[in-house]
């Protein structure tokens, strides 16, 4: 199916076509049509499924084609993290560039100056806020949000903002909102806490689910079992194997990133970190060079794992095991996009082992094991890990 085929507003095909857009993905497909009939969505879709056009693609057209209030605040797209707000604003920006709707940014760490421009449009009125939650309950406190003539509300990644506490956060947010408004909700999984969210703000929901639970069949999977001591210098060994133009290394913390980094600086590698002690501006530039290919290398926590929107990195590390199936799956998902191929490699220790276990069950299958080249010496025999975590006793509230 054709983008031609919806019934865009020329204005808006303008600025599809200029984005190389032609064919709609699954999800736009099925997401599209309910929202510019009004109807709520619930849609398990996650990222690099074409997600964040099937909501913003249909909310511009009715926001050119139907009559708004251009003093009031007409849609709002709550996101879990600053990340993901730049790259739906980036989206936005390219697919609005020929129409005569707004946006604004609405995220922490920024500074005095930008938070007197987003009081600015939030007061004045704007078509379109992307926010992060807590920034945006900064403003509400303030008293001057103008959410009287609000349309649309979009939540993006719930479930990850679930899992970063958020929920509390949001349900202050939607206080503030007009009842009457058109709700669409995007989740990658739907645990339960995502059905409560759902059933709290949506009305007679279409729910629509985009069965991408297993990363594509491109992605070549490899796992080490190794030593925590081995893991640099078989970072190291593996990014020598080829000349790679772009790997994303995710590490659990951000002392193993910034430690990692290092050791690959003083080795003369092309890299650089991206983790929560470094600034915005800095994040911003440093994911810039990235995608530029200025930087070869990027080391990471989770904060990367979910929106980040570069289709042809080649290499994906896990230097450490990720915590669970859907983060490990998140993460070697920065790989193989737009039909590329590419090669995801997973470091385990004996203390990670029960937890690749598990993620090999959700896979369905088992990651090949690699061997560890000889100079590296012994390694972990597979199976034999007692490292499963015990269950801490519940002791009740701290007084």
């Amino acid at each position: 199916m054709t983008f031609d085929e919806f019934g865009f507003d020329d204005d808006l095909m303008d600025g599809i076509d200029a984005m190389g857009y032609h064919t709609a993905t699954p999800v736009q497909q099925q997401v599209i049509p309910y929202i510019v009939e009004g109807r709520d969505i619930i849609a398990a879709a996650q990222t690099g499924t074409g997600k964040t056009a099937a909501f913003l693609l249909p909310v511009i057209h009715n926001l050119i084609t139907k009559p708004h209030d251009a003093h009031t605040i007409n849609a709002m797209i709550i996101v879990p993290t600053r990340e993901l707000a730049v790259q739906i604003a980036q989206t936005l920006e390219g697919i609005s560039y020929f129409t005569p709707v707004s946006f604004i940014s609405v995220y922490g760490g920024t500074g005095g100056a930008p938070f007197a421009n987003e009081k600015k449009a939030l007061t004045s009125g704007v078509d379109i806020v992307i926010c992060t939650p807590g920034r945006m309950i900064s403003h509400l406190n303030m008293g001057y949000v103008k959410l009287d003539g609000l349309k649309y509300l979009i939540l993006d990644e719930a479930d990850r903002m679930l899992d970063m506490g958020f929920f509390d956060d949001i349900i202050k947010i939607i206080g503030f909102l007009p009842k009457n408004r058109q709700n669409l909700l995007f989740s990658a999984t739907m645990p339960p806490a995502i059905r409560k969210l759902a059933n709290t703000i949506l009305k007679n929901p279409a729910e629509i689910n985009i069965a991408i639970s297993k990363p594509p069949e491109q992605i070549k999977q490899e796992a080490y079992f190794l030593y925590e001591a081995q893991k640099i210098p078989l970072v190291k060994y593996v990014l020598q194997q080829s000349q790679f133009d772009s790997v994303l290394i995710f590490c659990s913390s951000k002392l193993s990133v910034k430690k990692l980094c290092e050791e690959l600086k003083r080795s003369k590698f092309s890299v650089d970190q991206i983790q929560s002690d470094l600034d915005q501006e800095k994040r911003e530039q440093v994911l810039l060079d990235f995608k530029s290919k200025r930087l070869k290398i990027l080391v990471a926590t989770d904060i990367l794992s979910r929106g980040i929107d570069i289709e042809d990195i080649e290499l994906v590390i896990n230097f450490d095991v990720p915590h669970d199936g859907e983060d490990y799956i998140h993460r070697i998902g920065r790989t193989a996009r737009a039909a590329a191929k590419g090669t995801a490699c997973t470091f385990i220790t004996e203390k990670e082992q029960y937890k690749f276990d598990k993620i090999e069950k959700l896979l369905g299958h088992s990651v090949t094991k690699m061997p560890l080249p000889e100079q590296f010496g012994s390694a972990p025999v597979p199976g034999h890990s007692t490292s499963k975590p015990k269950r801490k006793k519940f002791k009740g509230p701290r007084k």
